[in-house]
């Protein structure tokens, strides 16, 4: 149905390979907007939502995949990596913002948070703004990023003497091998033996997190735009990586290893060797991940031991009917 505020339409898209092909057809699109985040968040109890929005010609401006959950008498709206502008969406971001919620005709006590993950554009942005969405920082949501345009050359010369130490006395170590993994089968069995060094890796640390290794396992390991190296040592395996890549990004995701990792320095050759691939590939950024110098000082002295080149991820976006519901979920989000 066209919506008559804004002349635009919200049209549900079912097939999940078509979905894909919008969205990865799009400068900005990236793996939190790919129909295989959306199955991965609908296993762990969310609905999902995948709409595009269409002016009266029928071109695409938009595409947005909603997450929702119910909390008691209130909903829950969560749109990751978008929404996402066509060129021609870019002009019009805040009628595709507004036929969004009307689309989703929030009640008095719903709450829609919008997370771009590295994809806002300026005309999601300015749609966010003009329609009221409130914008909430905190200090955890902050990456580091290596600019991989200066050359290898460059980056190894600006790298701290104890992370190029490091490097090269895993380079030395000829039992010390590094492998990416390509076919279905082999990417499922490091999935695997991943899995299991996570959960061995959060007890031994006493961290938690709502990741499901489980319910990703075969998305992950289907999934052409998550790379995946293992680093053994002899027959040993001591580390999984896992990346996602996206036009210009290539984002560190999950990481485990055994306690062998810590001594033979498997981590330092896994990254750099993310940061060669991501160069050969094209890519314009290696996005070390999220950091939180406060609360986890040992993951962060390991990642500015190469980078210090420190980078917003963005604030989160929260829209509400209530000003009270809104300012309440912002209050707790900000800590």
């Amino acid at each position: 149905m066209t919506n008559p505020e804004t002349g635009l339409r919200v049209q549900p898209v079912i097939d999940a390979p078509n979905w894909d092909e919008a969205v990865w057809a799009q400068p900005r699109g990236n793996i939190f907007s790919a129909a295989g985040w959306g199955t991965y968040k609908a296993r762990r109890g969310a609905g999902v939502e995948r709409l595009s929005v269409l002016d009266e010609a029928g071109d695409l401006l938009g595409l947005a995949q909603v997450q929702s959950r119910r909390r008691g008498p209130a909903r829950q709206f969560y749109l990751q990596g978008g929404p996402l502008l066509t060129e021609k969406g870019e002009r019009h971001g805040e009628a595709v913002v507004r036929a969004l919620l009307a689309h989703l005709a929030l009640g008095p006590l719903d709450l829609l948070v919008v997370d771009f993950n590295r994809a806002e554009s300026p005309g999601a942005v300015l749609g966010l703004l003009a329609t009221g969405f409130r914008p909430v920082a905190k200090a955890s949501r902050h990456t580091l990023e290596v600019d991989l345009t200066r050359g290898l050359d460059a980056l190894q010369a600006e790298m701290e003497q104890r992370w190029r130490k490091a490097l090269r006395k895993a380079e030395r170590n000829a039992a010390l091998t590094v492998r990416f993994l390509d076919e279905p089968a082999e990417r499922l069995k490091a999935f695997d033996a991943f899995a299991a060094m996570y959960a061995a890796l959060k007890t031994r640390k006493g961290f938690s997190n709502d990741f499901d290794p489980a319910a990703y396992r075969d998305l992950a390991a289907n999934d052409p735009r998550h790379v995946m190296l293992e680093v053994r040592e002899g027959d040993e395996l001591c580390l999984v990586r896992i990346a996602h890549v996206s036009r210009d990004r290539f984002s560190d995701f999950f990481t485990a290893s055994t306690e062998r990792a810590k001594t033979n320095a498997a981590a330092y050759l896994a990254v750099w060797s993310f940061i060669r691939r991501g160069a050969e590939e094209g890519c314009r950024v290696f996005d070390f991940g999220g950091i939180d110098p406060a609360h986890n000082r040992g993951v962060y002295d390991f990642k500015r031991g190469l980078t210090r080149n420190v980078a917003s991820s963005g604030p989160l976006w929260l829209y509400g009917r209530n000003r009270l519901v809104t300012a309440a979920a912002g209050a707790v989000l900000a800590r």
